[in-house]
């Protein structure tokens, strides 16, 4: 599986609309037959934070993702939304995608 989280600094005067405007690209890329998962999330410490998390089945639905048209247009409107560059991290993993966490398992 690939994981991959990406920070976003929005800009503070796009920080409302931020999720509104990505709405496409983010049913787009949800629908990809190789995605897991895709969602937002939003810093509870700094306003103008966003994270997103996602997960492809293996690296060739990975790559897709990257190629699709509607990535290369979400990149697009990104851009003026965003204050620096994103932090990415990015990793193959082992594994099904979610399990129970250990140390809450009833």
């Amino acid at each position: 599986m690939i994981f991959i989280n990406v920070k976003y600094q929005v800009k503070p005067e796009e920080t409302a609309t931020f999720l509104d405007k990505l709405e496409e690209y983010t049913k787009a890329c949800r629908a990809e037959e190789g995605c897991l998962f895709f969602e937002w999330y939003r810093s509870t410490e700094r306003e103008n934070e966003f994270l997103l998390v996602e997960m492809y089945r293996d690296s060739e639905a990975g790559e897709k993702h990257v190629n699709y048209p509607h990535f290369q247009a979400g990149l697009d409107t990104m851009r003026p939304l965003v204050a620096e560059t994103p932090e990415i991290i990015s990793k193959e993993i082992e594994g099904e995608g979610w399990g129970p966490m250990g140390e809450l398992a009833d």
